[in-house]
């Protein structure tokens, strides 16, 4: 009689999922407070530019990138139980003391910088925790899962941050947003170190279920008492000369800025281009981010299909990607549908519907890009390689957000011009991706020396 499997390793996944969650939620406070920030002073605002408030989301997205690259060596090193958790303690606390940065551009990328720090480690341990949880056929399902965060965030800060406005009043409410959202980690960290620990050493986890999460894995002979074999060193120099490395870096840098575009200008496009309210702008954004998370968990979804009918693991994961990266192109259809002399009033509704279809591709995308590493590179080395592959994906969002804010600025008189050139950006990447991955590893090599 076959021994029944426990279900253990999707409560590790909901931890993560959680994380996920308070890491974008805090991140996506400041875009729903761009409209107050450059508003002019004489009106109570910051008489910040676009291109100011570009200045600072960049600042904090280089940080981001930087940090994720040396996170995942900390990681790699202490574990994935102390490291999400310094994570999330950094970030929630320069999370909240950015209510105490007043109007000083200087002063709000200094803590901005340091609030990315924080969050750098997030995705290079969540990663790490489901190569450590999960049989290589569940990793993307799960990566999927957690990863869906990101949209439930997003549309929690959508809701919480305009309605703290209107209740607080714009000079308040502004201050108030950024200490709330930040004190909500502090309740997260009592689950984590209340449920998890590696496989290896939870007592909650019983052998059938040990047995499975690594009936796949070539690295793990069987014994659960053999604990910390994944914290040996790796040569953050030597995974550079891998072209998978390179594959997942540029996977990440073609395509991440693209999120980042979708998080903090997505209001602002809304309100310039259907002249919408912060207040109506909420359920919009909302339904986007919504809508990415039906992506995200299916996406994860579609190579385990696949790998059932017998398809092997990568290439039924590069087949799922190159499916995906198609659904991107609807977004050159944007600004046509977003046209309000054509489509009057449906106009916002059909340019909305197009968008969702763009977030929900990258959140599809996102799940199955992250799982490439695990299928690539032995566990030891997977928070490392997504560091490195965090950090392209940060460059290439800093490249996109100071476009964005150049191009709003330069065409301030008609900012349709503008948000149609980035959307043509966000519907080629994906596929200009896909195309650059294929070439460097055609084939399924996994890494097997370091």
């Amino acid at each position: 009689m076959t021994a029944k499997i426990g279900k253990y390793r999707w409560i590790i996944a909901s931890l993560l999922l959680f994380a996920t969650t308070i890491n974008y939620m805090d991140r996506q406070v400041i875009s729903y407070l761009k409209e107050f920030f450059c508003s002019p002073v004489a009106s109570g605002g910051f008489g910040w530019t676009n291109t100011d408030f570009a200045f600072i989301t960049s600042f904090f997205t280089a940080f981001y990138a930087a940090m994720t690259i040396i996170a995942g060596l900390v990681i790699d090193k202490i574990g994935t139980k102390l490291g999400l958790a310094l994570s999330l303690i950094i970030w929630s606390i320069f999370g909240m003391l950015n209510a105490l940065a007043g109007s000083v551009i200087g002063v709000h990328v200094a803590i901005r910088s340091l609030f990315g720090v924080g969050e750098a480690g997030n995705f290079p341990s969540s990663i790490k925790t489901v190569a450590e949880w999960f049989p290589r056929k569940e990793r993307a399902l799960a990566t999927g899962i957690f990863n869906s965060g990101s949209n439930l965030g997003a549309m929690l800060a959508a809701l919480f941050v305009p309605w703290c406005m209107v209740f607080f009043g714009d000079q308040l409410g502004w201050k108030m947003a950024f200490i709330i959202t930040g004190a909500v980690g502090f309740l997260w960290l009592i689950f984590w170190f209340w449920l998890y620990e590696s496989p290896s050493k939870q007592k909650r986890l019983l052998k059938p279920e040990y047995d499975y999460i690594h009936g796949d894995d070539p690295e793990v002979s069987v014994p659960m008492a053999s604990a910390d074999q994944d914290k040996s060193k790796v040569s953050w120099g030597k995974l550079f000369t891998y072209r998978q490395t390179w594959a997942f870096f540029f996977g990440k840098f073609m395509t991440d800025g693209i999120w980042w575009f979708y998080l903090f200008w997505l209001p602002d496009y809304l309100k310039k281009q259907f002249g919408m309210t912060k207040a109506e702008v909420m359920w919009p954004t909302f339904i986007v981010y919504g809508v990415a998370i039906i992506g995200s968990v299916f996406g994860g979804s579609i190579p385990m299909f696949m790998m059932k009918k017998g398809m092997p693991v990568y290439k039924a994961r590069m087949t799922s990607m190159f499916l995906i990266a198609l659904a991107p192109l609807a977004v050159l259809s944007t600004q046509y549908f977003g046209n309000v002399s054509h489509f009057g009033n449906l106009s916002s509704s059909l340019a909305i519907a197009v968008i969702c279809i763009g977030a929900a591709a990258h959140q599809a995308w996102s799940a199955n890009l992250f799982t490439t590493v695990s299928d690539m590179f032995p566990k030891k080395a997977v928070a490392s390689v997504v560091g490195i592959g965090t950090m392209a994906g940060g460059i290439g969002g800093v490249l996109v957000q100071q476009l964005a804010g150049r191009l709003t600025d330069a065409f301030r008189a008609d900012p349709k011009v503008a948000y149609g050139i980035m959307f043509v950006i966000c519907a080629l990447s994906y596929i200009l991706a896909w195309s650059l991955m294929k070439m460097l590893v055609p084939r399924h090599k996994p890494i097997t020396e370091i």
